[in-house]
């Protein structure tokens, strides 16, 4: 398989598949190639579901070559975080305890998917139960721009196998930052959609008034189309918006000419190192050639709230893990374990507490939004730090520093959608990444930002695996 096919875009991908140019089931089979030569050092798959992804790939080319053509999806090989339940196919959520669950069911996303006529590779390596650190049992993914570097908390697979050419979309989940931070590690697009508009229904929990589910991919067109796919009510799911899922393409490349996006130089700067901060302005300065008008707006002070986070996030951990926590208290590992056990210990009055901070954070984070379309910002302060797998197995939750988070957890405690696109290259060669913020409901417009981006930039690299 060539890299350029490897690293190629389902934009690029799906008119060649529709043509039938290209052959689902050889583009799949390269996939698993890739996957055999190169995922034993990188460590992104949890389960290769080989012989189904073959014969899904199969089924995908004689319906296109029938007439039976679905969308963009059909025919292309994609991978799922290890969180979302699929029939028959073991579903371990980067746990010790959860190796051998099979479901019986798919997950809503995986239905979706299934229907628009994806081809499913396999299952992707996540942090225990999708918090920070990582389980014994499981394997640790590789960041394929420098091994020793961090792969961005839980979405690591999905953002390595996505960056490294191992799948051409992927699916993340984000509670504090695991679809931002692990797109932004690993150089690739991450779309983390307004909290219920993709199902839930078949996803292991972390937190269930945190966690929202988004794709991660090679472009800001192949996570729209993603989410098109994927978004929508699902009647198994009471907390999904009521809405159609929006049509993510329509105005995609209309340009952003007279879009207000808003940029806080303070929130921007103050806790950011300079090759970030540089980076993120120049994209501004970018956003304002393309004709969007930049406005000044002060964001509140986050840090305060911060603390409230590991509150929600520890007590909805332990309330999900309570069928194997603490009777199975054993088969956790440092940091996971370490976290439930801070969320038993937490009272009704605390836990309410914060979730009371956590609205008034919402209403002064809208009126910071009031007259923008969307806020530029980092999407991590800081490069992807040096690991170990020792360090990703035995660190515990008293080592993290909880005012990282201020530029990820606050769009997951207002429930807003947010893209984080890559936008520069540090001097280590590691990637740097833009974050676009909107208001609840705000992912047409986002797309359309990034893409517009895109196309005005070339920040989009592959790594040499």
């Amino acid at each position: 398989m060539t890299d350029h096919l490897a690293y190629a875009t389902i934009e690029e991908l799906a008119p060649r598949i529709e043509a039938g140019e290209l052959s689902p089931v050889e583009l799949t089979q390269a996939q698993l190639d890739r996957i055999e030569a190169v995922d034993g050092r990188l460590k992104s798959y949890a389960t290769v579901m080989a012989e189904s992804a073959l014969a899904e790939a199969q089924q995908a080319a004689d319906e296109i070559a029938g007439g039976d053509y679905r969308g963009p999806l059909h025919g292309i090989p994609i991978a799922v975080k290890d969180l979302c339940y699929t029939s028959g196919v073991r579903t371990m959520g980067g746990t010790k305890v959860l190796e051998d669950f099979e479901p019986d069911f798919d997950s809503t996303v995986v239905a979706r998917f299934r229907e628009a006529g994806a081809i499913l590779l396999g299952k992707l390596n996540l942090t225990e139960g999708a918090m920070a650190g990582y389980n014994r049992a499981r394997q640790v993914p590789v960041n394929p721009w420098n091994a020793g570097r961090w792969t961005g908390v839980s979405s690591s697979g999905s953002g390595v196998a996505t960056a490294a050419g191992l799948c051409y979309s992927s699916l993340g989940s984000d509670t504090g930052g695991s679809i931002r931070s692990p797109s932004a590690s690993c150089g690739i697009v991450g779309l983390k959609p307004t909290w219920g508009r993709v199902s839930r229904y078949g996803v292991l929990d972390l937190a269930q008034s945190l966690d929202h589910v988004g794709p991660m991919c090679r472009s800001t067109w192949d996570c729209a189309v993603t989410l098109e796919v994927i978004a929508g009510s699902d009647p198994n799911d009471p907390t999904t918006l009521p809405e159609p899922a929006p049509a993510m393409l329509d105005g995609i490349g209309a340009g952003i000419a007279g879009m207000r996006i808003g940029y806080d130089r303070r929130y921007a700067t103050e806790s950011v190192i300079p090759p970030i901060a540089e980076a993120v302005a120049a994209s501004v300065e970018t956003l304002a050639s393309l004709g969007a008008e930049i406005v000044d707006v002060e964001l509140p002070d986050f840090v305060p709230y911060m603390a409230d986070w590991p509150t929600i996030c520890s007590v909805e951990a332990y309330h999900a893990h309570l069928e194997n926590y603490p009777s199975r208290a054993d088969d956790y590992g440092n940091w996971f374990g370490t976290w439930l056990e801070l969320g038993a210990s937490i009272s009704a009055v605390d836990y309410a507490a914060a979730c009371i901070r956590r609205d008034e954070l919402r209403g002064l984070i809208a009126r910071s939004f009031e007259g923008i379309d969307m806020l530029a910002c980092p999407a991590q302060a800081s490069l992807p730090h040096q690991v170990t797998e020792e360090m990703m197995y035995d660190d515990k939750p008293g080592d993290f520093q909880w005012d990282r988070l201020q530029y990820t957890a606050p769009w997951d405690m207002n429930r807003a959608p947010s893209l984080t696109l890559p936008n520069g290259w540090s001097e280590q060669g590691l990637p740097l990444a833009l974050q676009l913020v909107g208001p609840l409901g705000s992912e047409q417009a986002l797309c359309r930002a990034g893409y517009a981006y895109e196309q005005a930039t070339d920040f989009m690299r592959n790594p040499e695996v």
